[in-house]
């Protein structure tokens, strides 16, 4: 789950990690009375949208308006923010499509330094959490991996003891930082892995990470993630989800029980086991087609659920063909065949499905679809079917 950069800022302020006063607005006179309230003589406009690259992105239909803007004064940031609000931000994130900007952060601005980078993501080489410090703030961290890769640090960290400070002062000295900043990155850096953990976070980064001209360190940024899986630990969290910003044949699928990440491809794909799905969709990319989904019902999913599955595979207008990939382990091949005949009843096929069938009770599912009298497309294995569908979506 991701969260915007203002409630990501809220939760650093509670963990004790610095970050640049703020007022969050919706409306134009607000941000105005945002500008007033931080009272200083500069501040910037950030629009609050779950993408990157926010300052770099532009307004649909107006080039010149970028995501985040400076202000010098109350008129100019409800100018700004009338500019902003209500429409889409288009980033390296967003796709083309953009994302609609519903609210603005009006946050004081402050006298920059130096500008770096912190991150933090699980290492599963490491099996620990990992915190990654670049003196290379403010740009893209994959850039900065790609090119130069030798501009990154990085400290794993046990979950249960926290960073050390020994690990701070590794890192500090890599990043060139002396005097009251070392010691402001001591409680920063440690402040920031001890929220990791604390709230079973996926992702934390702060981008850029500032050194201010009297060496205090500041959270300009902040992208923060969480573990869906953990999410029933901390209640208090889902309540920052905001599901306009989210697919809604995801958030459909959430609801149904089954695992779904939406593509840009044509070919969709219905898949038991997260290593199968992912295995289908190489195979497909190998074979010269495109998925338009990742979608695994599972192992335990029944009727209902895979008829849940066909009808957000069919309401997607750019999937051509479909495929549905089951090797039957404890999902049995009667199910997905019951399924397939029960959504060809409720829904209709209006594009051609191509059906590999493996494993527990293959034999009475290719009997029920081969009775059944819906239009399909037998696939013998896994090359086969790939090499059909791709096909078949022309």
């Amino acid at each position: 789950m991701k969260i915007h950069e203002y409630q990501g800022k809220q939760l650093l302020r509670d963990a004790g990690v610095a970050v640049p006063p703020g007022v969050v607005a919706t409306a134009s006179e607000e941000a105005a009375a945002a500008f007033r309230e931080l009272g200083g003589s500069i501040a910037v406009v950030k629009s609050q949208i779950h993408a990157g690259g926010r300052g770099k992105g532009t307004i649909e239909g107006d080039p010149k308006q970028h995501g985040v803007q400076l202000v010098r004064s109350a008129e100019e940031a409800a100018s700004v923010a009338g500019r902003l609000l209500g429409k889409k931000l288009v980033t390296v994130q967003t796709g083309p499509g953009g994302q609609t900007i519903r609210r603005v952060l009006v946050e004081a601005g402050c006298e920059i330094a130096r500008e770096l980078y912190l991150g933090i993501v699980i290492d599963r080489a490491a099996a620990m959490p990992v915190l990654m410090a670049s003196s290379a703030g403010g740009m893209n961290i994959e850039d900065v991996a790609a090119k130069t890769p030798e501009l990154i640090f990085k400290e794993p960290f046990c979950p249960d003891a926290g960073l050390a400070a020994y690990q701070v002062r590794k890192l500090a000295a890599k990043l060139e930082l002396t005097g009251a900043s070392v010691r402001a990155a001591d409680k920063f850096m440690r402040s920031l892995c001890r929220l990791f953990v604390e709230l079973d976070c996926s992702m934390v980064e702060i981008n850029p990470l500032v050194v201010t001209k009297s060496g205090e360190l500041l959270a300009l940024d902040s992208k923060i993630s969480f573990d869906d899986n953990a999410l029933f630990r901390h209640k208090h969290l889902e309540e920052l989800r905001d599901t306009s910003e989210e697919d809604p044949n995801e958030l459909r699928a959430g609801a149904a029980g089954l695992s779904y990440v939406q593509l840009e491809g044509n070919i969709g794909c219905l898949v038991n086991g997260a290593g199968l799905a992912m295995s289908t969709m190489d195979l497909i990319k190998l074979h010269g087609g495109e998925p338009a989904n990742f979608l695994d019902v599972g192992g335990g999913a029944n009727t209902e659920q895979v008829t849940e599955a066909f009808r957000i595979l069919l309401a997607d207008k750019n999937v051509k063909a479909v495929l549905v990939n089951i090797f039957g382990g404890i999902m049995r091949c009667t199910t997905i065949a019951t399924a397939i005949v029960e959504a060809y009843r409720q829904v209709g096929f209006n594009v051609p499905l191509v059906v590999r069938l493996e494993g527990t009770e293959v034999e009475q599912g290719r009997k029920i679809l081969a009775e059944s009298g819906v239009d399909i497309i037998a696939a013998k294995d896994l090359t086969d079917a790939a090499n059909k569908v791709v096909a078949a979506a022309g």
